[in-house]
């Protein structure tokens, strides 16, 4: 019982740390009520997550059930010394709901805004100006370089600038990469970052480093404001 009920503590530590270090989700973390726990548990714990309303979600529970579901359902192990007992169980797993937190969390106005450790696009390369001259060929060597360190994107369709800017924003991708011709001439391009907005210039000899820093710039943002 003891191991059981370490192991259902333990793995509510294991959710709350993936909410902070994955999602850039803050969470509160306790045991429920009598009234609140699972039908049939000795004890439920929780990781509640705040909403955008005040509202605070129920965004992961790791159950602990005693020998009673073992006993309703007939359910033994034999022992080491060939005795049959009960065994005290557990159950817990992070199920769809944590999408929802994830877009309740951080989302605003415009679309999603999601935190780049699980972002199925990190960084968008968006061609300013692709018909000119060169362009397109710099923004597909930056995605090729660039492709076995992040998970990028390259949007070279013929939607205007500002209607990729606006597609990648309602996607919630954490950063965009801006790259024209002039940036061509300076060696140097534009990140943009998802949650402030704010535009930063990067030389391209410092590309990757820069994208690693913005990117964690862009969890901690998240989780700070949603702290």
């Amino acid at each position: 019982a003891a191991e059981a009920i370490e192991e259902t503590e333990r793995m509510l530590n294991v959710y709350a740390d993936f909410c902070r270090d994955a999602l850039a989700i803050p969470v509160v973390r306790g045991r429920k009520t009598e009234s609140d726990k699972f039908a049939g548990a000795v004890a439920t714990y929780a990781i509640e997550a705040m909403m955008h309303d005040g509202k605070a979600l129920q965004a992961g529970t790791s159950h602990y059930f005693g020998d009673g579901f073992a006993k309703a359902f007939g359910i033994q192990f034999t022992d080491k010394d060939n005795t049959q007992h009960y065994p005290h169980q557990t159950s817990w797993g992070m199920t769809t709901r944590m999408i929802g937190a994830i877009i309740m969390v951080h989302g605003d106005d415009n679309g999603l805004v999601l935190p780049p450790k699980v972002a199925p696009i990190q960084l968008a390369i968006i061609p300013i100006a692709q018909h000119k001259p060169g362009v397109l060929d710099k923004a597909n060597a930056l995605y090729e370089s660039l492709k076995t360190k992040f998970r990028v994107k390259l949007d070279d369709t013929d939607n205007s600038p500002g209607w990729k800017f606006s597609q990648y924003e309602m996607q919630g991708v954490p950063l965009r990469l801006e790259i024209g011709p002039k940036d061509i001439e300076q060696n140097q391009c534009v990140l943009v970052r998802r949650d402030t907005r704010e535009k930063i210039f990067v030389s391209l000899d410092n590309l990757e480093g820069e994208i690693e820093k913005a990117l964690q710039a862009v969890h901690d943002g998240l989780y700070e404001r949603a702290l």
